[in-house]
């Protein structure tokens, strides 16, 4: 993945979008949903001129989405269970550095936020966060997978990259998929960001969802944190990325997010910052371009914002989150992770996705069987 990322270190994206015109950026749309687009219509998509035209994108990529899944949203919810990190990332709130009240949850505790959320929430899918950390060890995970499975039908986590035997392991025991961000693709950029730790190997990072699906992991979901490097160029090669494991991997599902840095404790402000118009480009592009992959929007957004973004692509919707560890059932002592925008419960949610004609899932069959 590295090399073909390589291709691109001295691309003029300037000198790119100055030769486009509006008639290629139409005929893009046009023929797009039929296949994967390539990288250079893809990059037209991201361009300024195509922001001219996002209403013919957000037509054509509601259509996608309605042809490759339908009118469902699948709801899902986070479940961190330690915040002990060893990493010095400049734009979190674990950050190794930051004195904050670590806390990293036992088994019993575990298994009490999950019946928690799987009860009084209704929650069917789940994502286990930890920071990351040696003292998450596979024993760790692997028994807090079964756990989780008791009350779940998928778990995904989204830990400290892990080898393609570790990946087996805990597929063994039952875990669905991995949620890895590359953070920053821009190499130089990335280390400006993690100073300490294993987070500091850019290409360890970069190969993490190879190795998770050459685990035989069936949902793979990754991204770029937008406020990092230039946020056309990360939309850009993170959608490389997602080309990449899509045309390689075909046993194994993936999807994209699109998180943008926000508040936590003692982190640094965005220095790209991305606008709700910016934004919105970016997920039409990834729509349009990859129509037959998820699109993952997160309770980082607000609430209204969230909703508007229903018809353009989104296909999984997280709902009720709480970012700190032990924050569902247990005293909620410790920071979290970053601030949520969206506090609206499960019920609120499910009901607004209704009145707006999508069917919310719970539970993903698949995984259940």
């Amino acid at each position: 993945m590295e090399n073909i990322l390589k291709q691109y270190e001295s691309f003029n994206y300037n000198s790119f979008f100055e030769n486009l015109n509006l008639s290629d950026i139409k005929n893009i749309i046009e023929k797009s949903g039929d296949k994967i687009l390539d990288d250079f219509e893809f990059l037209a998509l991201l361009s300024p001129k195509a922001s001219t035209l996002l209403e013919s994108m957000a037509l054509k990529a509601n259509a996608i989405t309605e042809q490759y899944f339908g009118k469902e949203i699948h709801i899902y919810a986070p479940l961190y269970i330690s915040n002990i990190c060893d990493n010095e990332c400049t734009y979190c709130g674990f950050k190794h550095s930051n004195p904050i009240k670590r806390r990293h949850l036992t088994f019993e505790e575990i298994e009490k936020e999950a019946i928690y959320i799987s009860k009084t929430l209704g929650i069917h899918s789940i994502i286990l966060l930890t920071g990351e950390s040696c003292i998450n060890s596979i024993e760790y995970l692997k028994t807090s997978i079964k756990i989780l499975k008791k009350y779940f039908s998928t778990v995904i986590i989204e830990v400290q990259p892990l080898s393609q035997n570790e990946y087996e392991i805990l597929y063994e025991a039952g875990l669905d998929g991995v949620t890895v961000y590359q953070e920053c693709y821009h190499k130089k950029t990335y280390s400006k960001y993690h100073l300490k730790g294993n987070k500091t190997d850019y290409n360890y990072r970069l190969e993490t969802p190879k190795r998770a699906a050459l685990a035989n992991l069936r949902a793979i979901n990754i991204g770029t944190l937008f406020g990092l490097g230039s946020p056309v160029e990360e939309a850009f090669l993170a959608g490389i990325h997602l080309k990449y494991l899509i045309n390689n991997f075909l046993r194994s599902q993936f999807s994209i997010s699109l998180p943008r840095i926000k508040e936590a404790y003692r982190n640094i402000k965005p220095e790209n910052i991305v606008s709700d118009k910016d934004f919105v480009q970016f997920l039409l592009a990834y729509r349009l371009a990859f129509p037959m992959a998820g699109i993952n929007i997160s309770t980082r957004e607000s609430k209204n914002f969230r909703d508007n973004l229903l018809p353009l692509g989104v296909t999984k919707y997280s709902a009720g989150s709480v970012t700190e560890v032990g924050g569902y059932s247990l005293s909620n002592n410790s920071e979290p992770q970053f601030e949520t925008d969206d506090h609206r419960s499960v019920q609120e949610i499910v009901s607004m996705l209704k009145t707006n004609g999508y069917q919310p899932i719970f539970k993903d069959w698949e995984g259940a069987i």
